[in-house]
C-alpha cells in the first residue's frame, strides 16, 4: 500500500452503541492510532450492481468521548473495492438478510477487499451449530427440530440448557431440569413446533462457580485473558447483556488446548476475529459475527487487544494479494 490504508465498519447504528464497552468502537480507536483512514457504513448503505459491490461511505472521526464518540462526514457512494478492508461487525440476528449481506461482501472481497471476517466463514459457521465440528471440545450437545429428541436428551442428562440457533446477548436460553412442566412449551417455542431447529446442551454447573468465560482469537492466536462473565443470582445466563459480570482471569492450559484445536481452522478460513465461549472447560459457543469484551480486558490487564486486530489487518494487507 502506498497511501494511508482505508477501513470501512459495517455495523449497527452508531448512535446507539455503549461508547464506554462497545468493541467495534474500540477497534476504530485502535485503526485511527495507526493512520487508517475510517469509514461508516450500515446494512442500507450497501449493494452490488452489474456484480460490483457499492456502498454510501461515511468518512467517520471516533473519539473515547462517552458523550460525544463519534462524527460523520458527507457520505460519498464508492465501489467498496475501493477500500483496503472491511470490518463486518453486524450483529446477530443471524438472518436472511444477514445471509445477503455476506454474499454483498463477498463480491468486494473477490475484487481484492479484505473482510474481517470472511463471508464465506459467516455464512458456514453459525455460532451455535459450529460446535459441532469440534465435538472433542464440546460437552454432550444436541441439534434437533424434533421435541421427542428434545425431551429424551433432557431426561438423559437432567438439566440442559436449551436456546434457537440464531439470538445474541443472552436472549432466549431456557435451562431446564427433568420434570419442568414448562419443558414441552419450551420445545414447542424453540422449534416452532417442530419446524425449526434449535440447539441442546448438557448444563454445566461451572457457570454458577467460575462463569462463562470469553477467550479472544486473533487470526487463530489467543489474547493470554478471558473474560469471565459470572450470572447475577437471579439469572441463569453469563452474558453481559444479561447482566452478568465481567471478571478476567489468565488462560488455563485446557482454554490454550481448546485454543489449539480451533484456532488454526477458523485462521485458515479467513476468520480473523473470533470470540469462544467456555463454560467448565467446555465450549459453548463459537463466535464469529461480531466478538465482544475487548474493551474490559483491556481496561483489567491494560491490553490492546483491538489495536492486536488492527496490526493483524495491517499485516494481512501488506501482504502480496494472489
Amino acid at each position: 500500500m502506498t497511501q494511508r490504508p482505508r477501513i470501512a465498519v459495517l455495523m449497527d447504528p452508531i448512535q446507539l452503541i455503549n461508547p464506554a464497552k462497545d468493541t467495534t468502537l474500540g477497534m476504530m480507536l485502535a485503526a485511527q492510532a495507526r493512520g487508517c483512514d475510517l469509514f461508516y457504513l450500515e446494512q442500507r448503505h450497501l449493494w452490488v450492481r452489474d456484480g460490483r459491490a457499492f456502498a454510501r461511505l461515511h468518512p467517520v472521526t471516533a473519539r473515547k468521548d462517552p458523550s460525544d464518540w463519534f462524527t460523520l462526514g458527507d457520505p460519498a457512494v464508492l465501489p467498496l473495492d475501493s477500500v483496503d478492508a472491511v470490518l463486518m461487525r453486524k450483529d446477530p440476528p443471524f438472518d436472511t438478510e444477514y445471509i445477503y449481506t455476506t454474499y454483498l461482501l463477498e463480491r468486494a472481497e473477490a475484487a481484492g477487499t479484505l473482510i474481517v471476517n470472511r463471508p464465506q466463514g459467516l455464512r458456514d459457521m453459525n455460532e451455535k451449530v459450529y460446535t459441532a465440528w469440534f465435538p472433542q471440545c464440546c460437552a454432550p450437545t444436541l441439534i434437533t427440530r424434533d421435541m421427542a429428541d428434545m425431551a429424551a436428551f433432557l431426561a438423559e442428562y437432567g438439566r440442559a440448557v436449551c436456546k434457537p440457533l440464531y439470538g445474541m446477548g443472552g436472549r432466549s436460553i431456557f435451562v431446564l431440569e427433568q420434570g419442568d412442566k414448562n419443558a414441552n412449551v419450551v420445545f414447542e417455542t424453540l422449534t416452532e413446533y417442530g419446524t425449526r431447529y434449535a440447539i441442546a446442551q448438557r448444563y454445566i454447573p461451572d457457570i454458577v462457580t467460575t462463569g462463562d468465560s470469553r477467550v479472544i482469537l486473533i487470526d487463530g492466536e489467543p489474547v493470554p485473558y478471558a473474560l469471565a462473565r459470572i450470572p447475577t443470582a437471579a439469572d441463569n445466563r453469563g452474558n453481559l447483556a444479561a447482566g452478568a459480570q465481567g471478571v478476567g482471569r489468565p488462560l488455563t492450559d485446557r482454554d490454550r488446548w481448546l485454543c489449539s484445536q480451533i484456532g488454526p481452522v477458523l485462521r485458515d478460513r479467513g476468520m480473523m476475529f473470533v470470540g469462544l465461549d467456555v463454560i467448565g472447560g467446555f465450549v459453548t459457543e463459537i463466535n464469529v459475527t461480531s466478538p465482544t469484551g475487548t474493551r474490559e480486558l483491556d481496561k483489567q490487564f491494560g491490553l490492546d487487544i483491538n489495536g492486536q486486530l488492527i496490526d493483524a489487518i495491517l499485516a494481512r494487507l501488506a501482504r502480496p494479494r494472489a
